[in-house]
């Protein structure tokens, strides 16, 4: 964890401050003061309040690309409910007498809301802004499951990897935030109840946050450089990122920048079309025939390689192509922790058809959706298995609960470390349902036009990286708790890519 994720955590929540603030006033005085809109108003954003956090970052992804900006609507909605509300209600309870004498005085409705009630309110009107704001630190974690970045990225891989002092670290750091930030808005508060809402004073709070803002401004920014990458919420993926940065940088006066953690399906969506925000990936022949392209294996022409297949396709449709295969099948595989692999002698996955009633299958929530064909429902049918119960869980819960017994039987990558670290033993697919997975570098073909070097530059690393030693690599990371800087360039060193 680094002070730059602590920054730009906060930076997602104050960004989101700064807009429910900007909209959250208007329209807590708008129902205040018309009577008839009050009642829309204030349905609405409870309604906003009720979607669940990733189901409403979900949906401001079909208009928007993910990253920063999603994650920054999407906190300034849930925050608009404490703002609203109590700004109508401090404007409520301004005592009549007051609103009385400035009627009598001649002053108009809107100049008599705005410079004498609402004045009076704003200690009310701060509280709502207060709970907002230390509402938003908790809901900015969910920055990480759509390229935000922030310190989501770092709970989200201590749970996986369950390295509880990493996951301590980034809790506390989490809690320190949110004191420190509550303890001081509540001095501000205090000090405005006590000058009975005065109007200069008021505004202090706001200048605060529009100042950390500017400061932290460094920390929202987009990337910058030459070629644009995105790390992965998998080590797998980290570890071949910053292999593209390491070769690049050591034998071009290219700049690589590596921006916040995205999945493999935003960072495909990410890499098409003309508003692209990045330029390659490492992604995988099956992923794009099946999750990407949205085909079968059925439909690879009749002696084509799926390789050559989904390649011709990704030139002809996205304007991308696939650089050679880096040499590991990071293809999908069943597994059953080994004291069920012994007592029911579970050598392959039709071994498991006449225990299947017996046994609860259990995997991440991405296994069970209907996107792609090499998903849950089509494998059970496929190998005609019927399991006791099946099980949804996080992605970053399912080797804890592996290791806890909640399930079973589970379906794993071929190259995770974690398989090796809770014991897991791969049983072999015979009857050939999943199809390969070959890592290669999908890069957009306008980037290598512009920089034909990188071809051969990354092409250096194919055929170089075996199952079995992609396997090991992540280990490395995920259990041994080694930096991917260190595990990448030691292996590029290894191979005489970069010098020692």
């Amino acid at each position: 964890m680094s002070w730059s994720l602590v920054f730009e955590h906060l930076f997602i929540v104050l960004a989101a401050a700064i807009l429910s603030i900007a909209a959250g006033l208007p329209l807590g005085i708008w129902a205040y003061v018309s009577p008839r809109a009050r009642g829309v108003i204030l349905h609405v954003v409870d309604l906003l309040q009720t979607i669940p956090s990733l189901a409403l970052l979900g949906i401001i992804m079909v208009v928007l690309d993910p990253g920063k900006l999603t994650v920054i609507i999407g906190i300034t909605l849930y925050s608009l409910l404490p703002i609203v509300r109590n700004t109508c209600l401090g404007l409520q309870e301004v005592d009549s007498g007051v609103k009385e004498a400035a009627r009598g005085m001649g002053m108009s409705k809107p100049y008599r809301t705005l410079m004498v009630e609402f004045p009076l309110a704003f200690p009310t009107v701060f509280t709502g802004i207060r709970i907002a704001v230390v509402n938003a630190i908790g809901s900015a974690v969910f920055a990480a499951y759509v390229g935000g970045g922030g310190l989501g990225t770092v709970i989200t891989q201590a749970i996986r990897v369950k390295d509880m002092k990493l996951l301590l670290t980034a809790t506390a750091a989490l809690m320190v935030i949110a004191v420190a930030l509550d303890l001081l808005m509540g001095w501000f508060e205090t000090q405005m109840r006590r000058s009975r809402g005065g109007s200069r004073k008021m505004w202090v709070p706001v200048a605060a946050i529009l100042l950390a803002f500017c400061l932290l401004l460094p920390f929202g920014r987009g990337g910058t450089g030459d070629l644009m990458l995105y790390d992965g919420d998998y080590s797998e993926t980290q570890l071949m990122h910053h292999m593209v940065k390491m070769l690049v940088e050591d034998r071009t006066d290219l700049t690589v920048t590596i921006q916040d953690q995205m999945s493999q399906v935003n960072n495909f969506n990410a890499l098409t079309g003309s508003g692209h925000t990045c330029d390659l990936m490492i992604s995988y022949d099956g992923t794009l025939l099946t999750t990407f392209f949205h085909q079968d294996v059925t439909d690879v022409p009749e002696g084509m390689s799926l390789y050559d297949y989904v390649n011709q396709v990704a030139q002809e449709e996205y304007g991308m192509r696939l650089l050679e295969k880096l040499g590991f099948d990071n293809t999908y595989a069943v597994a059953v922790p080994q004291a069920v692999a012994d007592r029911y002698g579970l050598e392959t996955v039709s071994d498991l058809i006449p225990i299947a009633d017996q046994l609860t299958f259990g995997a991440e929530q991405g296994f069970f959706t209907r996107e792609g064909s090499m998903k849950y429902y089509p494998f059970v049918e496929f190998y005609g298995l019927e399991f006791r119960d099946k099980i949804s869980v996080d992605l970053g819960l399912k080797y804890t609960a592996i290791e806890s017994g909640s399930f079973d039987v589970t379906v794993v990558y071929a190259t995770d470390g974690l398989n090796r670290k809770v014991g897991l033993k791969i049983l072999e697919d015979d009857k050939s349902f999943f199809p390969d997975y070959n890592g290669a570098f999908l890069v957009r073909e306008d980037v290598l036009e512009q920089h034909p070097e990188l071809e051969g530059i990354l092409n250096q690393l194919a055929g170089r990286i075996s199952t079995e030693q992609m396997a090991e690599l992540t280990y490395q990371v995920d259990v041994v708790g080694r930096t991917v800087d260190d595990v990448a360039r030691e292996f590029l060193v290894s191979q005489g890519l970069l010098a020692g």
